[in-house]
């Protein structure tokens, strides 16, 4: 049972306890959202800290809102993480959807899907080592696994799955229930089928928990409040909040049963002391 542990974006300076915590316990993954206008760090810059701070855990983006990203850069940066964390990097890579990252970066909102497109051309062209584009030469450094670092994408879209057999090594469905995952990951499999790739697309679950007294809990439907914002999909989050060991333990359970690799439990919760008490009730 490999699951992984989102972390909390409300105290950036808490994030090296989190990590050094749960990377000496059975957690496999440590995943960091992606926001510009939003008081969030920065999720590369951080990953790249923890993993310097870590020896055994992954980390991942989940997910970067790659279209407002310079491409060069974007290739360098992820190339640079997989390289010095010892190929221990996932880029979880989505369109995002607040038109203020995109104002506040310069990009059109209405063309992010295209974008994304040709991004993954270049990123995978640069991470194999290729000239760039013409009158330009490689970027380096090389990745630790050829072709560069694992790719999964998020989103609910068709482009969203046919991108994972095109483009990725995977999928990740975030904060969705049982019923539409498994729709989800059937369809990436007979998208990665259609597209004649060996072996199976790399299924990841994601879903929001909070696990420890009434504050914990509290901070965590606040957090979750601010960062979406008032409407209804956020009450339909702040809702599904998974609160006890028995809903926690349920759900990873359910997502595992329908294939997923890995299932992120993300926490809204700055408190660390939740590491010891989900690896309490899960393992």
């Amino acid at each position: 049972m490999n699951v992984g542990l989102g972390l909390p974006i409300n105290d950036p300076a808490v994030l090296l306890t989190w990590a050094r915590r749960a990377d000496s316990g059975p957690f496999t993954t440590l995943g960091l959202l992606d926001r510009v206008v939003y008081d969030n760090p920065e999720p590369l810059v951080t990953l790249a800290a923890l993993a310097g701070a870590t020896s055994r855990i992954r980390v991942q983006t989940e997910v970067l809102v790659a279209p407002v990203r310079d491409t060069a850069v974007l290739a360098k940066q992820s190339a640079t993480l997989d390289r010095m964390s010892g190929g221990r990097f996932t880029l979880g890579i989505g369109l995002g959807g607040r038109e203020d990252d995109y104002l506040a970066t310069g990009v059109d909102v209405r063309r992010r899907g295209r974008r994304l497109d040709e991004q993954m051309a270049l990123l995978r062209r640069a991470w194999s080592g290729e000239s760039y584009g013409e009158g330009v030469g490689p970027i380096g450094p090389a990745p630790v696994r050829p072709g560069g670092p694992e790719v999964l994408f998020g989103g609910f879209a068709p482009a969203a799955i046919e991108r994972v057999a095109r483009w990725g090594d995977g999928f990740l469905g975030a904060a969705i229930s049982p019923e539409l995952i498994d729709r989800l990951f059937r369809d990436v499999e007979k998208s990665w089928q259609r597209a004649g790739r060996s072996g199976r697309p790399r299924l990841l679950a994601q879903v929001n928990a909070a696990l420890g007294p009434d504050g914990c809990v509290d901070e965590a439907r606040k957090n979750i409040r601010d960062y979406y914002g008032s409407n209804d999909y956020t009450e339909h989050l702040v809702n599904g909040l998974l609160t006890t060991e028995q809903q926690i333990r349920g759900a990873v359970t359910a997502y595992t049963g329908l294939g997923a690799d890995e299932v992120m439990l993300y926490c809204w919760s700055s408190d660390p002391d939740q590491i010891e008490r989900l690896a309490d009730a899960l393992f």
